[in-house]
């Protein structure tokens, strides 16, 4: 009887073959891997969202209304947040009016005008190094040229949300030129050689076809960085922004008290968690962190809305 022999193809299926089993199982765990990880991120939000919540319905649940239209004092039963949410508002609106028009000018150039050379890698190393710097580092920045600068203080007013505004806007900065950035450069090339085949300007083929198609991308990483600035509590405390009690209630359409003192929800937040009375850094700090979370979800769902519109136009 013939001894079965193997030929050198039959040997190269097996080891083929082998090697995929051997490189399926390993992806297979890995991907069981980042599920588990996946799992383990949401129970740990869940919880943390849950015990928030918890801790914040006494207040949410009675005196909401109150809550949101009421000052701060020094009493919890009677204190409340609507200085906090007016000066978080201002603070997102100029960051957004500094930050945004910079931004996406400044990716705008990197991307299609500036020459690729050692000059625009330096200046493109130097941006993505700025989006990883603590935001304190700003708070300091913002202390010695927004506040306390020779000229620009006076500008500022010192310690108002002008010059916290402006803190912000830097820090967020570099990450609107990122996002922005990255987005123009997902643009196809066939769409600006279309406009420029029909007789269009670099320009025209800018403003009328790759900002277009870019927007969603710009949109989106824009309005995340201010939900970002919405949350940050160092370069605020850094600024000079009121801990304590604060009297007088602007109205919301009073621009003038960009100029004067003022808080927001991150500090009163942080002022209220340091407070002895329960009522304060149970109650009241968890209803405050309740809110700030709506409205940064709110920004989120905006940026995803404003998303999905231009997505749909662009493919309409």
């Amino acid at each position: 009887m013939a001894t079965p022999t193997v030929t050198k193809a039959g040997t190269d299926v097996d080891i083929l073959s082998g090697l995929r089993r051997k490189s399926d199982i390993g992806g297979v765990l890995f991907r069981w891997l980042l599920l588990g990880s996946l799992l383990f991120t949401l129970v740990v939000l869940v919880v943390l969202l849950g015990q928030v919540l918890i801790d914040g319905w006494p207040i949410l649940g009675s005196r909401l209304g109150d809550f949101l239209s009421t000052g701060l004092g020094s009493k919890p039963e009677t204190s409340g947040i609507v200085q906090g949410l007016r000066g978080t508002f201002y603070l997102c609106l100029i960051t957004a009016v500094v930050a945004f028009p910079l931004g996406i000018a400044s990716a705008i150039y990197l991307e299609e005008y500036a020459t690729r050379g050692k000059f625009a890698t330096f200046i493109d190393l130097n941006i993505r190094n700025l989006a990883g710097v603590p935001s304190v580092v700003y708070g300091i920045l913002g202390l010695t040229i927004f506040v306390k600068g020779p000229g620009i203080g006076a500008i500022t007013g010192g310690s108002t949300p002008f010059a916290a505004g402006l803190t912000l806007a830097c820090l967020v900065l570099p990450v609107v030129i990122i996002t922005s950035a990255e987005a123009i450069r997902g643009v196809p090339t066939q769409l600006r050689e279309a406009g420029v085949g029909v007789g269009a300007t670099k320009w025209q083929v800018i403003k009328d076809h790759v900002l277009p198609y870019a927007a969603p991308g710009i949109l989106t990483g824009t309005l995340l960085s201010v939900a970002r600035a919405a949350g940050e509590a160092a370069p605020l405390i850094l600024i000079g922004s009121v801990t304590g009690f604060m009297s007088g209630h602007p109205a919301w359409w009073d621009v003038g008290q960009v100029r004067e003192s003022f808080t927001a929800m991150p500090i009163v937040i942080t002022a209220w968690a340091r407070q002895p009375q329960e009522g304060f850094k149970v109650d009241n700090a968890a209803a405050a962190i309740v809110i700030l979370i709506l409205f940064v979800l709110l920004l989120n769902s905006a940026a995803v809305v404003l998303r999905n519109r231009f997505e749909k136009r662009r493919e309409g």
